[in-house]
């Protein structure tokens, strides 16, 4: 008997579920005390929500087996010979000293693991303040002979001209390269197991690892890497099972090919104006699809043991770059029916879509249940404690994964007491964010660049 596909499992129980739920709300509804033009369109909106958690949920409940991943490589170990390889750090006028503490710590760890002799590391910046240049060619002149460093004297194109001038310089030394933000750190370990997977997988062309977020000095951070932790990475690993070769990209902590990116690269500018015209700013959902498209493979290494990244420190920086974000997503729309994408490429940038435009809409919802425009019966709690089961099921999902921690009484404590706070301040934000993602979806529709 052929067994189904973990996406189309995961698919068909997240309609199955959202057509139960959408059932009941219909069931809840005060239809002779509501308009019914707004009665369907409460209904058309509760279902796309649900169906957004519903396939959240999905991943999280497929993600809760732990895989079998490989046990790090021992001391002085020469991993599979797979070519030379190049790691890139791209930095834009961030503090220079803690990026060059990591690189070097980076580059220890090459010498360790046996690839400093086929690994070459990269500091390309563009940072365009006179003064931050001089002090980031200082800080980097300490690692003269160890990394090679440049400053672009016309960063044009952002971080997608960044790498695309690496690559006409010097792509056509490297078989593969680990791409590196500012605020990446990654384990020399981890390079070589994933060097080790492509070389066994030539139609392999991106590699994407999981990421944990360092620990943060700020409640704010601190918040987001708890409910990285609980949910992450259950996520991760469904999303992992379900996508399998065609995954996604996340802009870094990823190894990739250099030839197939060179491929498809640049990428195409967009016509008319920004903020949907112009330069393509989420780029890398769109490099993902058309690295697929051109036949390579895109995985996801649910493996974060040695990828890390730190999150914004406050709420404004969160917003500043989820501002970004939001606009890079909706310019998704005129991508998303590109001809020759691979259907789970075009359901990533759909998702990509929809992370954003759920705000609004969950905004709209707020709206007609709070000025009493669509109304209910007693009947409509059940659908709603559907959501709100539907909203925990991947911090639960969290906790089941650590069952082994669970046995042990100290550590279940913690372990709980870690559930409880995250979903309070997650349960806080929450309002905060559907607020701001409204304004940041409405101000892109308006033109606002």
């Amino acid at each position: 008997m052929v067994r189904p596909k973990p996406f189309a499992m995961a698919g068909v129980a997240s309609v199955v579920v959202t057509a139960g739920a959408t059932a009941l709300l219909v069931r809840g509804l005060a239809l002779e005390a509501t308009h019914p033009g707004l009665a369907l369109l409460f209904v058309a909106l509760f279902a796309v929500t649900t169906l957004l958690l519903a396939f959240s949920a999905m991943l999280a409940l497929i993600g809760i087996r732990p895989d079998a991943t490989p046990a790090a490589l021992p001391q002085g170990v020469v991993p599979m010979p797979a070519g030379r390889s190049a790691v890139i750090w791209l930095i834009a006028g961030e503090a220079p000293e803690p990026i060059a503490q990591r690189v070097a710590e980076f580059l220890s760890g090459l010498e360790r693991s046996g690839q400093s002799h086929d690994c070459d590391v990269f500091v390309l910046s563009d940072t365009k303040d006179p003064v931050a240049q001089v002090q980031e060619q200082a800080v980097f002149a300490e690692l003269r002979g160890r990394i090679n460093y440049r400053n672009r004297p016309d960063p044009m194109g952002r971080k997608p001209g960044n790498i695309q001038a690496w690559l006409s310089e010097h792509g056509a030394r490297y078989d593969t390269f680990l791409l590196l933000d500012a605020d990446s750190g990654f384990s020399a370990h981890m390079l070589a197991r994933m060097r080790a997977q492509m070389a066994a997988n030539p139609r392999l062309g991106l590699l994407q690892a999981a990421i944990q977020l360092r620990p943060n000095a700020t409640r704010f951070g601190q918040m987001q890497r708890l409910s990285a932790r609980l949910s992450g990475p259950v996520i991760t690993r469904g999303l992992a099972r379900i996508c399998g070769t065609t995954g996604n990209y996340w802009g870094h902590n990823a190894l990739i090919r250099t030839r197939a990116l060179a491929a498809i690269a640049p990428l195409p500018i967009l016509t008319g104006k920004p903020p949907f015209g112009g330069p393509i700013l989420s780029h890398d959902f769109v490099e993902a699809a058309y690295l697929r498209r051109a036949g390579w493979e895109v995985r996801l290494c649910p493996d974060a043991s040695g990828s890390f990244e730190d999150a914004p420190a406050s709420i404004a920086a969160h917003l500043r770059r989820d501002r970004r974000w939001a606009q890079g997503n909706l310019q998704h729309l005129r991508l998303i029916a590109e001809k020759g994408l691979h259907p789970v490429s075009r359901l990533h940038l759909a998702q990509g879509i929809l992370a954003y435009l759920a705000a609004p809409i969950w905004l709209v919802m707020v709206v007609l249940v709070g000025t009493g425009a669509v109304r209910f019966t007693g009947a409509v709690l059940w659908p709603f404690a559907v959501i709100l089961l539907l909203l925990v099921v991947p911090k639960l999902a969290g906790l089941a994964a650590r069952r082994r921690a669970l046995a042990r009484p100290a550590r279940r404590v913690v372990l709980l007491r870690a559930f409880g706070a995250e979903l309070v301040c997650s349960t806080l934000f929450a309002p905060i964010a559907m607020l701001w993602r409204s304004g940041f979806v409405a101000t892109t529709l308006a033109g606002r660049s």
